[in-house]
Parts: structure tokens; C-alpha cells; sequence
């Protein structure tokens, strides 16, 4: 089960986590939430997710999970910022959540069943801890599923990098398209799938995301790996950084993320 998070909290990172609202990443769940809730947020992150579906439940109340202290400290300061008074806080793992059964009316996870260790049981332990009738959600990037033009080469390099270094860290970058499979044999029979994407087309999103990303490349933890186990060399990855500054600079740029989503229904 054990599995090591592929980008760190550099700077560049939480830059892309912190853009990440309940509107463009959880809109799937959203129609689901009733005033009342109670809800686990695994994986907060930085905690704007968390915080917007803490507005959404005013009556109930947001626990929101990390796997360390350090990283809780990211959302404790977001939901402070914002005066929100229904959201705890838990240092937890997903594999062995410690929470009685039929805690939390919903269980949802952003971004997080790429990196861990055993999606499976991650899945399981999230329905476990969800009410009969509750509802475990769930949303995962496709690496292999990003598309975009023009076609830069370095980001081809990128991307090939991208996917060794994340399942060399016991992650699976292509989680998306496995979800609903993750889901049937966590034992969930009552599963809708969806997608959605994000894209980023117009110059100040290009120059956003490709910025981000030319800085993550030299500077974040998967940085330091790729230069730590001989995957990349430095003046590889600063031809990479280069191609997400061309791309971002192109009159036609265009990128999409596809994402998997499930909700999967909890049953007695």
C-alpha cells in the first residue's frame, strides 16, 4: 500500500492545486450535497475544494484528510482565511480510515487515488466509513488521455517522464479511465461514471498552465526525482520547461484534461 505522492508542495504545485474550486473539479457531486451533510474530503490539499463544500453543507459539517500534519496546515490556512466554522481536520490514511462504519453521508477524494498505494482498498475503506444511501466520490486525471497542439516534442518527453516516475512512486498516472473498474471490484454495485475535462486554450490560461508547469518541471519534488534516479538530467528537464513556454506562447495552443469520475452508491 504504500506509495510516495509524485509532486511534493513545491510553490508550482500548490500554484495548480490552489486554482481547484467544487465548480471545475467536484461538479459531478455538487447536485448530490443537501444542507445537512457530513462530509470527508480525503486528500484535502491546499483545502479550497474542502472549503467550497463546506459553503455547500451550511447544516453539516467537512472533515478534511492528509497524510501528514504538514500537509493538513495547507487547509487548516484556507479554511481559516474564509471564517468557516464546519470543518474539521485529521491526519488518516485512505487504506485504514479511523472512523466507526457509517460515519459520513459522503466520502470524496480529488486527485488522490492516482497515488496511492491500493485504490481498491482505498475505495472500500471510503464506503465503509459512508452511510447506507450515502455516496463515495471520486475524480482522477488520465495522463495518458491529455491531448494537445501544437505538438512540442519536449512534451512529449514530459509526458514519458511524467508516467515512469509516478508508477516508480506505486501511483497509476492513467487512474481515470480505471475508476469504474476500481469501483466494481471494491464491491460497489450502484456506480455512474462519468468525465470531464479541463482545457486551457485562451492566452492567459495557456500562460497560467504552461508557466506552472515550466516552473514544476525544474523545481518540485518530481523534479528532484527525476535528477535523484538518473530518469532525467537537468538540461533534460530544462528542455521540457523550455517546450511548456513554447506551447504556452502559441497562437493555437490547446490542451485538455481528461478526467474519470464515479459516484458510487452505498448500499446496506
Amino acid at each position: 500500500m504504500d506509495a510516495v505522492y509524485t509532486h511534493g508542495h513545491h510553490e508550482s504545485v500548490l500554484r495548480s492545486h490552489r486554482w481547484r474550486t467544487a465548480g471545475n473539479s467536484a461538479a459531478y457531486l455538487l447536485p448530490h450535497l443537501k444542507p445537512h451533510m457530513k462530509v470527508l474530503d480525503v486528500g484535502s490539499g491546499p483545502g479550497t475544494i474542502t472549503a467550497d463544500l463546506a459553503a455547500r453543507v451550511p447544516d453539516g459539517h467537512v472533515t478534511a484528510s492528509e497524510v501528514t500534519e504538514d500537509a493538513l496546515e495547507l487547509a487548516r490556512a484556507e479554511v481559516a482565511a474564509r471564517g468557516l466554522a464546519n470543518v474539521g481536520f485529521a491526519v488518516a490514511d485512505v487504506h485504514a480510515l479511523d472512523y466507526p462504519d457509517d460515519t459520513f453521508c459522503v466520502a470524496h477524494a480529488h486527485q488522490v487515488l492516482q497515488h496511492v498505494g491500493d485504490p481498491v482498498r482505498a475505495l472500500r475503506e471510503m464506503g465503509r466509513v459512508t452511510k447506507p444511501g450515502g455516496l463515495v466520490a471520486a475524480r482522477d486525471s488520465d495522463y495518458s488521455a491529455f491531448t494537445w497542439w501544437p505538438r512540442v516534442p519536449a512534451l512529449d518527453e514530459w509526458m514519458a517522464l511524467y508516467q515512469r516516475l509516478a508508477r516508480a512512486n506505486g501511483g497509476e498516472p492513467d487512474a481515470g479511465r480505471r475508476l469504474l473498474s476500481w469501483a466494481r471490484a471494491a464491491g460497489f454495485e450502484d456506480v455512474t461514471a462519468t468525465s470531464s475535462t479541463w482545457c486551457f486554450a485562451d492566452p492567459e490560461d495557456r500562460a497560467w498552465w504552461g508557466g506552472m508547469w515550466a516552473d514544476r518541471i525544474l523545481r518540485s519534488a518530481l523534479a528532484e526525482q527525476a535528477v535523484a534516479t538518473g530518469a532525467a538530467t537537468e538540461a533534460d528537464l530544462r528542455r521540457m520547461s523550455d517546450g511548456w513556454r513554447e506551447w504556452a506562447a502559441a497562437e493555437d495552443g490547446w490542451l485538455s484534461v481528461l478526467h474519470g469520475e464515479i459516484l458510487c452508491r452505498v448500499t446496506a
